[in-house]
């Protein structure tokens, strides 16, 4: 059998959806899976022995030029790709009318995906052949991703022991050990204060205080601090000078190198953003801080994973902007932060 699944953004999402390659192959052995997925994302899913084929896309690039020459050859080289792979099933656990234009472009005949109730959006219906309920307990997105492409198995996923893990190479594992090896003989916290929404982050204060508690709770601990973008560069250098001694700002590191280097750290902190995403994907524990965003939905699961929600009495609210962002971060106490880092660590 040969499967394509369509899974095409973003980061967190991509990483949520990993564990339905673990139950193909479980339910089926012997499957080829294909994945079809944006290019900034290729990276996370490279070198995956469960992946058969990857297929690139670039919607945005396409969207700015829909009539260009180049754009219409590069859909005529996905659609000849596609088509050449003969899948037998199509999974689209991205619900939008990309994935659906893309789910048309495999020409396979049978195309499984979400109900209305949960799509992206609804022009998504015009592509599958066949939509998926949801269980009242599929509240997780990774369940919700796992029921669809459970659905034409006939074997529930739930009583399954399912795991997820992001290729690194040698040389990317190498760099994480040498950076390791010039730290204190401690723990190795990393903390990952940048996000997409402004709505998720945490005060840089808490920040400072939490890294100070740590450093003072695990003698000869570590804190080193990531970031995206030359903003988040400039907040986390505050943040580790607040810190003081046994605080690291780190250089900018490519995805797989990250991941590298996450499934070596002893606990990540952060929001709701890819990194944490990653570093639960590699097996590291993770305290994550959710506020706009719902932790029960989308948050790292099992042992050695703790959500902090925040105590605020519209969180989660989805929304980007609030005139109550400053009060809402501000709910989510240091104190709580490191009981859960506690808990964590013993899980």
């Amino acid at each position: 059998m040969r499967v394509l699944i369509v899974k095409m953004s973003a980061l967190g999402d991509i990483i949520h959806a990993l564990p339905v390659l673990d139950y193909l192959h479980q339910v089926s052995p012997g499957i080829e899976i294909d994945w079809v997925v944006e290019e900034p994302f290729r990276e996370i899913l490279e070198g995956n022995p469960l992946i058969s084929r990857l297929h690139t896309v670039r919607t945005k690039v396409w969207r700015k030029k829909p009539f260009a020459a180049a754009t219409r050859r590069e859909i005529g080289a996905v659609r000849r790709e596609l088509q050449a792979r003969d899948y037998d099933l199509v999974f689209d656990i991205q619900g939008n009318l990309k994935s659906g234009l893309v789910d048309w472009l495999s020409g396979a005949e049978k195309r499984i995906g979400f109900e209305r109730e949960v799509l992206q959006e609804s022009v998504n219906l015009l592509f599958t052949t066949r939509q998926v309920p949801l269980r009242r307990q599929d509240c997780h997105i990774t369940d919700q991703y796992l029921r669809v492409v459970s659905v034409p198995f006939g074997r529930d996923f739930l009583p399954m022991r399912l795991t997820s893990d992001i290729s690194t190479s040698p040389e990317d594992e190498e760099t994480a050990r040498t950076l390791l090896a010039t730290l204190s003989d401690g723990l190795v916290f990393l903390f990952h204060y940048g996000t997409t929404w402004q709505t998720k982050f945490w005060f840089e204060e808490a920040w400072v205080d939490l890294g100070k508690r740590l450093l003072e709770h695990y003698p000869e601990s570590t804190v080193l601090l990531s970031w995206g973008n030359e903003a988040e560069r400039t907040a986390v250098t505050g943040i580790a000078a607040g810190i003081g001694r046994g605080a690291r700002v780190l250089d900018r590191y490519p995805l797989k190198g990250f991941a590298a280097l996450l499934k070596k750290v002893d606990l990540a902190v952060g929001g709701d953003t890819g990194p944490i995403h990653i570093a639960a994907a590699v097996g590291t524990p993770t305290v994550s801080l959710f506020r706009a965003s719902d932790g029960k939905r989308s948050g790292p699961r099992g042992p050695g994973h703790v959500i902090i929600q925040a105590p605020i009495h519209c969180s989660p609210c989805f929304r980007t902007e609030c005139d109550k962002n400053d009060r809402c971060m501000r709910t989510i106490a240091v104190d709580d932060v490191m009981r859960a880092v506690e808990k964590a660590l013993g899980g």
